[in-house]
């Protein structure tokens, strides 16, 4: 194998981080300011951080909109992004102005929260509605960590009590102008080590 190295503090590096670590979850981050506009954008910088308490993180590369209006409010809402709704995702990454609400500029429905003051993205099939816990500025980086204080979940992308991937049918951030899509599924159970051993009692060998 021949590699190539990269200094990482170059120009560019950003475009070659965001192609290696993919794909990525999008939080379509629903937030309000505190002159009640009403804020939506996509932030592939986005993962789980606990689940007891029910923990998420975003991170935003420079003081935009939806940090300022978390740290207003203290409260925003993850929401989905579905395939059927891609182009909307696309349109509420545009860097409208602070008076503009993407709701309006990408034609979505405003749906009421349980929570918090923020409204919900009624096209998407869950809403994480969240108290910001922490703000955190790293490197150029912004991460903010907000507890998930009510979950909300479309009904149809039930199968049975599990949630289906295939009805939630989620985008993923890639590189550039590129997007994932769910693609095909494999299932493969974790082991435990009773289990590797009777599978692979010469150890695993490719």
């Amino acid at each position: 194998m021949v590699r190539r190295t990269c200094d990482p503090a170059a120009p560019g590096v950003y475009g070659l981080l965001s192609a290696l670590v993919s794909p990525r979850p999008i939080g379509w981050v629903a937030t309000r300011s505190a002159t009640g506009v009403d804020n939506i954008a996509p932030h592939s910088f986005y993962q789980l951080v606990s689940t007891a308490p029910p923990i998420v993180m975003i991170s935003s590369m420079g003081e935009k909109d939806t940090v300022r209006n978390i740290r207003a409010t203290g409260e925003f809402i993850v929401c989905g992004t579905p395939a059927s709704r891609i182009t909307q995702v696309n349109v509420t990454s545009v860097e409208f102005g602070p008076d503009i609400s993407e709701f309006e500029a990408a034609g979505l429905t405003r749906e009421q929260a349980e929570t918090v003051s923020v409204s919900r993205v009624a096209e998407s099939p869950y809403a994480l509605e969240c108290r910001c816990l922490e703000i955190h500025e790293i490197g150029n980086g912004i991460v903010v960590f907000g507890q998930v204080v009510h979950i909300a979940v479309d009904e149809a992308v039930y199968d049975g009590d599990k949630v289906s991937l295939q009805r939630l049918d989620l985008v993923a951030r890639l590189s550039g102008p590129d997007w994932g899509l769910l693609g095909d599924v494999v299932s493969l159970p974790r082991l435990s080590v009773d289990e590797y051993h009777e599978q692979y009692p010469d150890g695993y060998i490719a």
